[in-house]
């Protein structure tokens, strides 16, 4: 039973991942009314977002796996680790891109130093540093270690990027309040639909990516013992 749910487990996340993402493009292109103010280009709005979502919610994964490599030693959280803050790194560059294609014909400009602008920035930063770090070390445990190490302090500034429209004063908006969303009727669903399907996207990619490096695992594992085999 436990093989059938494994076999089959990631083509079902993947299936959904495309059908929510299929019905999120629906959504945000058909569904969706048109802003007052921006008009059609506001509609980048909900691909900006959630792809910012789901960067940082990655990036919240690396901080687990690196703690939890850190207490166990365990390999596969290290596999988790990489395997999320290389999607994580893909999604903040989206985010990254479709905040400056929303700028242009929205505040004229297609960057400003910002405080959100500024902290997604140093992010981004953050952890392409960290799979350059890991590239540069050849030593499996040490580079699972000090990668694990850098994870968890990068992490800092996901809170930090979350927080800036509250803490200092930006052009950008706050959509999450303590009271609810910014957002209102068909936005509101819009939106929430937006999230959920990048969210099911990132889940479906980070599956794949953790079992092809859990593969590259049993490759370099099956080539050490032939390189022994041949010197015994």
């Amino acid at each position: 039973m436990s093989r059938q749910i494994e076999k089959y487990a990631p083509r079902v996340v993947a299936i959904l991942a495309a059908v929510g993402m299929l019905f999120s493009l629906y959504m945000v292109f058909v569904f969706a009314p048109t802003e007052r103010t921006m008009g059609d280009v506001q509609r980048i709005f909900y691909f900006h977002v959630a792809s910012a979502w789901v960067g940082m919610a990655a990036f919240a994964v690396v901080f687990v796996g690196g703690v939890a490599y850190l207490r166990s030693q365990r390999r596969s959280w290290d596999r988790l680790a990489l395997s999320s803050a290389e999607i994580g790194t893909l999604f903040i560059t989206m985010a990254l891109i479709t905040g400056s294609l929303w700028a242009k014909p929205t505040w004229n400009t297609w960057w400003t130093w910002d405080p959100r602008l500024t902290t997604s920035a140093i992010l981004w930063t953050i952890y392409v540093v960290y799979l350059i770090l890991r590239g540069a070390i050849e030593e499996p445990t040490q580079r699972a270690r000090l990668a694990a190490i850098f994870g968890i302090i990068g992490f800092i500034d996901v809170p930090i990027v979350f927080m800036a429209v509250r803490w200092w004063r930006t052009i950008h908006p706050v959509v999450f309040h303590s009271e609810g969303f910014e957002l209102s009727g068909r936005m509101l669903t819009t939106f929430i639909v937006s999230l959920v399907s990048f969210t099911l996207l990132y889940i479906a990619l980070l599956v794949q990516r953790y079992r092809l490096e859990y593969l590259r695992d049993q490759v370099q594992g099956l080539k050490r013992h032939l390189e022994e085999q041949e010197i015994l």
